[in-house]
């Protein structure tokens, strides 16, 4: 009975989460956003609070899948293309209403999204500035009138292949995607000098 007590009385040691962040750790956009970006936008814009200062609240990755109507599998590509890309489970989208035009009918899948936030946002926008939007094809800027007049903005992409996580050799077929960054800016001109001070590649005037 004793050496049952002791057995029972001893604590395991406690394995470490795999999604654990290590301590202290911080994505490097974020302590930017705390260290540069914010005494920019304060003088920019007569800020008297950091909290004033507009900030990213979400990215959100969209896939467009019109084919999936005719061809369930390529769901499955997709899924798989934006999970390798994000580091998160996409979730799939279905139609809202029949439109007899597309031959599409209510409830079918129609594409595939992920909302990233905190961290995980911060460092898919450091990998999207630092590595993926150089490798697209002939890159001279991006259009800085593609804001949505509260301060949030879209681009397009012809391919996934421009992220170095997906191998051109696992790929079923060629896709492209929507990337939405929204902000708490309140207009336009907030949300340009916000992507701006994170160093966002905007074509020159």
């Amino acid at each position: 009975m004793a050496e049952a007590k002791e057995k029972t009385g001893k604590k395991t040691e406690e394995k470490p989460k795999k999604d654990q962040k290590l301590a202290g750790y911080a994505p490097r956009l974020k302590e930017k956003f705390k260290k540069e970006v914010i005494p920019v936008m304060m003088r920019e814009f007569s800020f008297t609070n950091p909290l004033q200062v507009p900030r990213l609240e979400k990215i959100v990755v969209n896939m467009g899948l019109g084919e999936a109507i005719q061809n369930p599998k390529i769901l499955e590509g997709a899924q798989n293309d934006l999970q390798v890309i994000t580091g998160q489970k996409p979730l799939i989208r279905k139609a809202k209403k029949s439109i007899a035009g597309f031959k599409l009918r209510k409830g079918v899948t129609v594409g595939c999204k992920v909302t990233l936030r905190g961290d995980r946002m911060y460092e898919f926008f450091d990998r999207l500035i630092s590595l993926v939007i150089p490798r697209i094809r002939d890159f001279r800027g991006l259009p800085p009138k593609s804001f949505d007049g509260q301060g949030n903005y879209t681009l397009g992409l012809e391919e996934q292949l421009v992220f170095p996580e997906v191998d051109y050799d696992k790929i079923d077929q060629v896709r492209g995607m929507d990337i939405t960054i929204v902000t708490t800016a309140r207009d336009n001109t907030q949300g340009l000098t916000l992507l701006k001070s994170f160093g966002f590649p905007f074509k020159a005037n």
